[in-house]
């Protein structure tokens, strides 16, 4: 596990439990580009780079997500960017993963959302385990639940 600069990461934990990850995370962006910060979105696999890159372009709320993958390029002028890999190349401070994808080098970023589906089990006890590393090398750790509107900040 990595330090940023020699300080400790805030790593927000959110927990879907109420819709998929298509529908959750497209209003986490907008809010991350409401307060003027880039995101980066690290998919597990090309898989789910393509299938948020089409979420994305779908969303109505907000209406509109600019970002791009590696298939489109121009990477450093995208306020979003989606890969399978550990590259940052928009200059993003926060890190949406997905399901913990990526390695734990979390020197680029000042905040880390670390989301993964409640639905699945295998998807809670990575988490989990994720949680407890993160806790071991002193990152500050917040939980967020899906809740029917929002999310709910425990523990």
């Amino acid at each position: 596990m990595s330090e940023n600069g020699g300080l400790r990461v805030d790593v927000g934990f959110y927990h879907l439990t109420r819709t998929p990850l298509e529908e959750a995370l497209p209003a986490l962006l907008g809010k991350t580009l409401d307060v003027g910060e880039r995101a980066l979105v690290r998919c597990p696999d090309a898989t789910s780079v393509t299938a948020l890159d089409t979420a994305l372009w779908a969303s109505r709320d907000p209406v509109w997500l600019p970002h791009g993958t590696a298939k489109m390029g121009h990477a450093a002028r995208q306020p979003i960017w989606l890969t399978e890999g550990n590259d940052v190349p928009n200059g993003a401070k926060f890190l949406f993963r997905v399901d913990g994808a990526g390695d734990d080098d979390f020197s680029p970023f000042t905040r880390i959302f670390d989301l993964f589906d409640g639905r699945d089990p295998a998807s809670v006890q990575r988490a989990r385990q994720r949680w407890v590393a993160l806790k071991a090398v002193g990152h500050t750790l917040v939980y967020w639940q899906q809740q029917e509107r929002g999310w709910k900040k425990s523990g």
